[in-house]
């Protein structure tokens, strides 16, 4: 064969590769005119109007009204979409999650216990590892989703128990939490800890009191002491992390999520997903918040902005700061002890990941700069300490469109919300805990005084506080009706109202996942309501959410955005 045969084989391959390449990475088309008739429309606006039709042009809301009045302007390129009585709501926006964090399953085993999974014991765990190491050979073996106080023994695993599963591959578990790791004796070697390694401000390496000297370390990494395990264990090939974002992105367009969120992604994973939107491996538009502690240098300094860890549909609207850990996890900082002393402690009330005088200098310099801040605040404590830096800095750097947030805020005391009246900063409750933990909370680490006023979206709501609600995925199961229902009845897996006077009304609730979530990452100019002039990112449900008898049962029919359908079930 000559060199030229050769050549325009080769030019014939590279042009059918190039064909194949634009059909796959070319986004859905959105009709030249659609309108939805004969539905219940949400929309969300600063009215809370509700409607019957709405207009959508080249993926932009055109006109909102009557469906005699939408079907008067049908033309022969009109698609026309009969909702039958359904009604239709602007997308969901996940206020805080770490998209696409839902799809680890690729490279992670599920080792939630019921009702997310079904781990009930430690040699259940080790057996679901075990069969997944076989599975996938080779690197780290990674778990995820244990729950030590919903295990039988009622505790954390520990390394000698990883151990068991395999002596020379690394081997770490990841809490329900997200903010304590459990890592075996190989892993602990790569990490280079031992008895000899100090504890990282901000963290705990536990120890095994029965050891010699007490000294050695028995698997257990707290906050900071876990960070290290990440770099491992979302060190994901190019493969690894196309499945996982795919998966989740099917994942959230099937609940109606036309707005994700990556909160506190390591720079790999943001880096992932401004290169995979940018070739349409998926539709939504996510909401990205580095980490302080990984980008925090370069942003002061000036050297970078947050719009250089933007591309495509990924925008980057704040800076995450972790300045606490997880109440689950007894590491949250609170003002006042655990309700069940922790290891038998009776004045132990957590602690900072952040120091108070360190909180103080990240977010003067973000405000001198201008660059907006979320700061992640379980404990009330640490929520005092949050807001304290605030107040600094607006003194000292006033900026009044800073719209400071504080993720979680789930042990706000009342005169904490009216702090935030009065600083203009806007919480985001994570307020499916009442389902997920409110029991635990209780019973266990809050008491049911402090247990009855987690996320208190009513005192929010009384004190005129904009907030929005998420789901922490993949800490939970992303379910924004979840997150609607939970923060209307309030209601635990027991069957327990945590707080009956923590309820707040249904569209308060839809607004708290809608146009409210929008708000905060500066995006409801865009998106979040149904107007005139907004994207037509939107979502038919089965059921109106106003009136269902169950919020949870309600099915998501159909998910658009940008007008074109991206999802539907029927």
């Amino acid at each position: 064969m000559n060199w030229r045969v050769t050549l325009l084989i080769s030019l014939a391959l590279l042009g059918g590769f190039a064909v194949l390449f634009a059909i796959v990475t070319r986004p859905i088309a959105a009709p030249p005119h659609e309108i939805y008739v004969n539905g219940t429309v949400l929309t969300m606006d600063s009215d809370n109007r509700i409607a019957e039709a709405v207009s959508v042009r080249d993926g932009v809301i055109d006109a909102v009204g009557g469906s005699e009045a939408m079907l008067s302007t049908a033309t022969d390129i009109t698609k026309v979409v009969d909702l039958r009585g359904r009604t239709l709501i602007p997308g969901f926006v996940d206020a805080h999650g770490h998209f696409p964090g839902s799809g680890q399953t690729v490279f992670s085993v599920d080792l939630n216990s019921p009702p997310i999974g079904d781990v009930t014991d430690i040699q259940q765990l080790l057996v679901r590892l075990t069969d997944f190491g076989l599975r996938r050979e080779g690197g780290w073996l990674v778990g995820h989703g244990y729950d030590d106080t919903l295990l039988r023994e009622k505790r954390h695993p520990t390394r000698d128990d990883l151990d068991q599963v395999s002596p020379d591959r690394p081997v770490a578990v990841v809490h329900v939490s997200g903010h304590l790791a459990v890592v075996n004796s190989a892993a602990l070697m790569v990490l280079g800890i031992d008895e000899s390694t100090p504890d990282p401000e901000g963290g705990v390496i536990v120890r095994d009191p029965a050891s010699a000297d007490g000294r050695r370390p028995n698997g257990v990494l707290e906050e900071t002491a876990a960070r290290a395990v990440w770099e491992h264990t979302l060190d994901l090939g190019v493969m690894d992390g196309l499945r996982m974002t795919t998966q989740a992105a099917k994942e959230y367009l099937s609940v109606g999520v036309t707005t994700a969120s990556a909160g506190g992604m390591p720079s790999a994973v943001a880096q992932l997903l401004g290169f995979l939107s940018g070739l349409n491996q998926f539709s939504q538009r996510v909401a990205l918040f580095p980490l302080f502690e990984e980008v925090g240098d370069s942003l002061l300094s000036g050297e970078r902005g947050l719009a250089d860890f933007a591309g495509a549909r990924v925008s980057v609207p704040r800076v995450k700061i972790i300045a606490d850990g997880s109440i689950q996890g007894y590491t949250g900082y609170l003002s006042e002890p655990y309700y069940v002393p922790f290891k038998g402690d009776a004045s132990y009330r957590g602690y900072p990941s952040v120091p108070r005088d360190v909180l103080f200098r990240q977010v003067a310099g973000l405000y001198e700069r201008q660059i907006p801040v979320a700061i992640h605040c379980n404990g009330d404590a640490s929520i005092d300490d949050g807001l304290d830096a605030i107040e600094a800095a607006m003194e000292a750097h006033p900026w009044p469109d800073a719209r400071p947030l504080i993720i979680h805020a789930q042990m706000t005391r009342k005169d904490q919300i009216e702090r935030m009246a009065a600083l203009g900063v806007t919480p985001s409750f994570f307020s499916a805990h009442t389902y997920y933990w409110g029991d635990r909370h209780a019973g266990i680490f809050m008491g049911p005084d402090r247990a009855a006023n987690m996320s208190p979206a009513r005192w929010a709501l009384d004190a005129g506080v904009r907030f929005s609600s998420h789901l922490d995925t993949p800490v939970t199961p992303m379910l924004p009706l979840q997150a609607v229902w939970s923060q209307v009845e309030r209601e635990s897996t027991g069957g327990v109202v945590i707080g009956p006077a923590q309820r707040i009304g249904r569209m308060p609730a839809l607004r708290a996942v809608t146009i409210d979530a929008a708000w905060q990452v500066f995006m409801d100019d865009e998106i979040g309501s149904i107007e005139p002039g907004k994207r037509a990112d939107l979502v038919v449900l089965s059921e109106n959410p106003l009136t269902a008898q169950d919020i949870r049962g309600i099915k998501v029919d159909r998910t658009v955005i940008d007008g074109a359908t991206v999802y539907a079930r029927l």
